[in-house]
C-alpha cells in the first residue's frame, strides 16, 4: 500500500504540474518558447521562419568600416528593397549620418553588440550591459529601441539567448550566409545566396564586404523574377505564440 500511496502522489504532482506549464503557455507566448527551447536541450536564435509565403530577408552586419553604406542604400532605394542592418554601438556611434540615412529611408536598425566580442564568454550580468549600451547608441540616433539581436561571429550559448530574450530581444541568426566577408567573386556571391534561399529565409550579408555591392543588383533581380519580396526581419519574424525547432526553424506553435 506505501508503494501504491506514494505512486499516487507523484502522479498527482506531476499532473499539478503539467497544469500549471498549461496556464503558463496559454497565458504567456514568451513562457511557450521558453519550454519548447528547454525540450530541444539548448536555446537558439531563430535562423528563418516556416511560411509558405515567398519573403526573405536581406541583412547586413556593420562592425567595421563605412565606405560602401551609401552605395548599398542607392542599390535599396533603386530596387525598393527594405532590409535589416544589425549594427554595432560603435559603428552607431562612428557613423551616425549612416544610421540615419538608412532608418529614414525605412530599414530596420538593429543590435550587434557594443563591442563586438565573443558574447559567449561573457557572464549575464556582462550581456546586458553590452547590449544596452548597443540599444542606447542606436535610440541616440533614431529614437528607437531595437529588440532584435544578432550575436558577434554568430557565436552564441544558452546564457546568451536566454539574457537577451529576458531584455525583450529576438535572438537572430541566419540561414543563408553569403560568405561576402570572404571576398568571393560577385558571382560566386550570387550563386551562392539563389542556390540556398527559400521562403522564409534570413540572409546574411556584411556592408563592409568588397564584392557586395556588385553582387546586389542581380541577386535581387534574379529574386523578383522567382516571384519573392522582401521584408525586413521584424516583418518576417512570428511575434509570439511560437515555438523554434531544432534547426533554428521559428514556426508558429502547433504547426509541427
Amino acid at each position: 500500500m506505501r508503494y501504491f500511496v506514494l505512486g499516487r502522489r507523484g502522479l498527482l504532482c506531476a499532473c499539478a504540474a503539467i497544469a500549471v506549464i498549461s496556464v503558463l503557455l496559454y497565458n504567456f507566448p514568451a513562457a511557450r518558447t521558453l519550454v519548447a527551447s528547454a525540450v530541444a536541450g539548448r536555446e537558439l536564435p531563430i535562423y528563418c521562419v516556416d511560411t509558405d509565403e515567398k519573403k526573405v530577408a536581406l541583412t547586413f552586419d556593420a562592425a567595421w568600416g563605412n565606405e560602401d553604406t551609401h552605395a548599398l542604400a542607392e542599390i535599396f532605394k533603386e530596387y525598393d528593397v527594405p532590409v535589416t542592418f544589425f549594427v554595432t554601438g560603435g559603428w552607431a556611434e562612428s557613423y551616425p549620418e549612416s544610421v540615419k540615412e538608412l532608418y529614414d529611408a525605412g530599414h530596420d536598425i538593429m543590435n550587434h553588440s557594443d563591442r563586438h566580442e565573443h558574447m559567449s564568454q561573457m557572464t549575464a550580468s556582462e550581456i546586458e550591459a553590452d547590449v544596452g549600451e548597443c540599444s542606447g547608441k542606436i535610440a541616440a540616433v533614431t529614437g528607437v529601441y531595437p529588440d532584435l539581436f544578432r550575436p558577434p561571429y554568430g557565436d552564441y550559448n544558452d546564457t546568451l539567448i536566454k539574457t537577451v530574450r529576458e531584455n525583450g530581444y529576438y535572438p537572430i541568426q541566419w540561414d543563408v550566409d553569403s560568405l561576402d566577408w570572404k571576398d568571393i567573386t560577385p558571382d560566386e556571391i550570387k550563386k551562392r545566396v539563389l542556390s540556398k534561399v527559400g521562403p522564409g529565409s534570413i540572409v546574411l550579408f556584411h556592408n563592409g564586404a568588397k564584392n557586395t555591392p556588385a553582387a546586389l543588383p542581380a541577386i535581387i533581380e534574379a529574386l523578383k523574377n522567382e516571384g519573392y519580396t522582401f521584408v525586413k526581419v521584424s516583418e518576417l519574424i512570428i511575434r509570439e505564440d511560437y515555438a523554434i525547432d531544432h534547426a533554428g526553424r521559428q514556426h508558429k506553435s502547433g504547426a509541427q
